[in-house]
This record gives structure tokens, C-alpha cells and sequence, in this order.
């Protein structure tokens, strides 16, 4: 009896470690094998003891002087939070971009210290996006970075650190007498920093609600840190973007800002994701396809292609920023895919990049080859045949003065010669 039920416990645990295994962690002093929760000593009898391990429960719970483990199943991805100052009279009002990924955030902390990079004291807040610290002293700096959580809190990310100084109003002085009453204060513009990441001497553009405010090239380590000034008490939408040595460009980082009179506002830890690219609009299945762009330099880029099964892999942007994985389709279903990247370092994580499509087919076609047989389409039938050799021969020693007869020159050599019908050869499809 006891051999039967010592045989059932084993196959039990057996199934159980096969369904939920956990990862595998290693170092050089320490190594954890499938750290997952199960109750410590949950089998016993008069004849043997079964203790299984536990791991923690929450992030950051289990430590030691020579190794922390951050075990459990975290998120895939999860955004870092853009966090902006604006000091007033014996306060500093904070708001901060909402942060996305693969878990939900049921609360933001604050912590404030004033001293450079903490410790702080962490309030929680709630799920809100602003927060208006009172009770400072003027004069004083304030250092402050919000946390983001999910249930039962576990940290999911954490902001770059912004800083502000709170002032009392200036008096003017004054002003007496009779007469004429006088109209208030005249309200004074603000004054907005901006400081992030991006690559390197990119150029990058900043827009205030949807117009092109200014653009500025990033330092040689990729960073940038500038100012706008003049800008009037209000509310804006503010969007910032920066663009590669290619043309390709960013997505959009966007942010709301309350400016009010005279504020001097930080708005720090902008993370610009990266650009991206596929060397092939149609891959054979089992060829490789090059998905690239620029990054912060030095930057672990994940990059997830869109499948039956999502699929994410990992590369390493170089010292200028720019990053290559040769993907080998082999695993990807026939059809249409995407794919977008995002980057992280020193904790923080971007948001994802653009989508580059392709398609996973029966030949392999170099995107720039498939740009050339898209122009040969001069009817944009989807084939390259007879109407199109028509068409061209229609402007055989014609004058190419409008755009309708200019997209007969396929090489823009401004003439329509043997060579644009020989490149419409190329491209014919019959």
C-alpha cells in the first residue's frame, strides 16, 4: 500500500514540476533550479518526508550579500513612466506618462528624498498620473521618482529621477493709491527642459500640440538635454521623436504639460524607442531575414515578431547604436508578419518601436528590388504585363513634362530610354 501510494506522489510531482517549471537561474556563486511556489514539507507519511523548496513571492523578497534572485513569471515588457516637475510656492506638482505592457498597473508610488539618487520615502497614490506634493521648503531641492505596480506589489518599473525647487512668489512692490483700479498680475510664460535618451547625434523633433516646435541633434553618447522657453500659461500635448542615419523614424513619445505662470518645468527620463527595419518584403520560409535599425547605444533590444506564437528574440545595439538579428523564418507559419522592437538599459525600457512588415512565402524578394517592381506597376494592378509595356511605349519620344508621364522614367534619369523598358523587363510578370 505504502509502495502504491509513494508511486502515486511521485507521478503527481512529476506532472506538476512538468507544468510549471520555472526558469532557470545561474551566477558564478550560486545557481537556482525551478523556483516554484509550493508550500514547504506538503507530503509526508509514517515512512518518508517530501520538502520541496519555495521560492519568493514577490519581486526583490529573497536576497543575499553575494546574489538577490528575482524569480516568479514577470511580464514580458513594461514601459518606464515620463516624469514631469513643476515647482510653485512651497510645492512641486509632478505628472507622469501612463505605463504600458504585458501587466496591469493597479498603483503608482512617489518617492521623494533630497538628496540625489535617494533613499526615498515612498507614498502610494493610487492609479493616477499626477501628483502635487505640498508642504516643502523654498528654497530647497527636491529629488522625486515614481514606481510603478502590479497587484499584490510587485514593482514593475521605475522612473528616471527628476528634480524641483520650490519659490515663493516675488512681491512686487507698490503701489498704493487712489485711483484706477488696477488689473492683476500679467500672466508669464514658462519654461520646459527636456532630457532623455536617444542615438547618437540623431536629430530630434519636439512638437507641441501636433506643430513642430524645434529640432536638435543629440550628443555624441546620445543624449539629449535642452530647453524651450515663452511658453504661454496652458495645456498642451507634447510629442517628441528622433529619427536614424537612415530616415527611418521613431515612434511618437507623447506627454501632456500644465504650464502655469512664470513655472520652471523638468521633464526627464524621455526614452526614445528605437527604428526599425527587414532587408527582404517577402522571405522564403526557412531563409533568414535581417531586421535592423538604430538604438541607444549599447542597449539589449528585444525585438518581437508577430506569429501564430509570438516570437521575441535578443540582440545588442553596437557602440553607434545601430543593431542586426538574422532571423531564421523556419518556425514562422506562410503569410503576413510583423515585427517591433524595443530597448532597455540601467532599468529603463522604451516603448515599441514602428512595425516593419514582411511576408513568409515560396521566393525570397530584397525590399529594395520589390520598391523597384512596385514603380514597374505603372496601372497598379499588382502585375507588371503588357498594359504596363503599353503605357510606356505610349511615351516613346514624348516630352515627360507632368507627373503622369514621369512615372514611365524608372531610372528618374528625366528620359524615357531602352533602360526604363529593360527594368520593366526585370520586373515582368506577365
Amino acid at each position: 500500500m505504502r509502495i502504491t501510494i509513494l508511486a502515486v506522489l511521485i507521478l503527481t510531482l512529476f506532472l506538476t514540476a512538468n507544468l510549471a517549471l520555472g526558469e532557470e537561474f545561474t551566477s558564478s556563486n550560486f545557481q537556482i533550479l525551478d523556483p516554484v511556489i509550493f508550500p514547504s514539507s506538503f507530503a509526508t507519511s509514517s515512512s518518508f518526508n517530501l520538502t520541496s523548496t519555495v521560492s519568493q513571492i514577490a519581486i526583490g523578497t529573497s536576497s543575499a550579500t553575494s546574489f538577490v534572485s528575482n524569480a516568479g513569471f514577470l511580464p514580458k515588457f513594461i514601459s518606464t513612466p515620463v516624469v514631469t516637475a513643476s515647482a510653485g510656492n512651497a510645492q512641486v506638482s509632478l505628472s507622469w506618462s501612463s505605463v504600458t505592457g504585458d501587466d496591469t498597473v493597479v498603483n503608482y508610488k512617489v518617492g521623494q528624498s533630497t538628496t540625489s539618487g535617494g533613499p526615498y520615502s515612498f507614498s502610494s497614490l493610487g492609479n493616477v498620473l499626477s501628483k502635487t506634493v505640498t508642504g516643502l521648503s523654498n528654497g530647497t531641492t527636491y529629488y522625486f521618482i515614481i514606481r510603478a505596480e502590479s497587484t499584490g506589489g510587485s514593482l514593475l518599473s521605475s522612473s528616471a529621477q527628476v528634480s524641483g525647487t520650490p519659490t515663493a512668489p516675488s512681491t512686487s512692490g507698490g503701489g498704493g493709491g487712489g485711483g484706477g483700479g488696477g488689473g492683476g498680475g500679467v500672466a508669464t510664460s514658462g519654461y520646459i527642459r527636456f532630457s532623455g535618451r536617444a542615438y547618437p547625434k540623431s536629430i530630434i523633433t519636439l512638437l507641441k500640440d501636433a506643430k513642430v516646435e524645434l529640432s536638435v541633434t543629440a550628443s555624441p553618447d546620445a543624449k539629449f538635454d535642452f530647453s524651450v522657453s515663452n511658453i504661454s500659461p496652458g495645456n498642451y500635448n507634447f510629442s517628441i521623436y528622433s529619427e536614424d542615419p537612415k530616415g527611418r523614424r521613431s515612434t511618437f513619445v507623447n506627454f501632456p504639460i500644465s504650464v502655469t505662470s512664470g513655472a520652471a518645468i523638468n521633464t526627464t527620463g524621455i526614452f526614445i524607442p528605437p527604428t526599425i527595419d527587414v532587408d527582404k518584403s517577402e522571405v522564403k520560409r526557412g531563409d533568414n531575414i535581417a531586421i535592423l535599425g538604430v538604438a541607444h547605444p549599447k542597449t539589449d533590444v528585444t525585438i518581437l515578431v508577430n506569429s501564430e506564437h509570438e516570437l521575441f528574440v535578443k540582440t545588442l545595439s553596437d557602440n553607434n547604436g545601430a543593431y542586426l538579428y538574422n532571423l531564421d523564418t523556419s518556425g514562422l507559419e506562410l503569410g503576413d508578419h510583423f515585427t517591433r522592437s524595443k530597448s532597455a538599459v540601467d532599468g529603463e525600457i522604451s516603448n515599441f518601436s514602428q512595425a516593419a512588415t514582411f511576408k513568409v512565402g515560396a521566393i525570397s524578394v530584397p525590399k529594395a528590388e520589390a520598391a523597384v517592381k512596385k514603380a514597374c506597376d505603372l496601372n497598379n494592378d499588382v502585375r507588371v504585363n503588357i498594359v504596363d509595356f503599353s503605357i510606356m511605349a505610349y511615351w516613346w519620344k514624348r516630352p515627360l513634362t507632368s507627373p503622369a508621364q514621369t512615372i514611365v522614367d524608372l531610372n528618374n534619369d528625366g528620359r524615357l530610354t531602352l533602360v526604363d523598358f529593360s527594368i520593366l523587363a526585370y520586373c515582368w510578370t506577365g
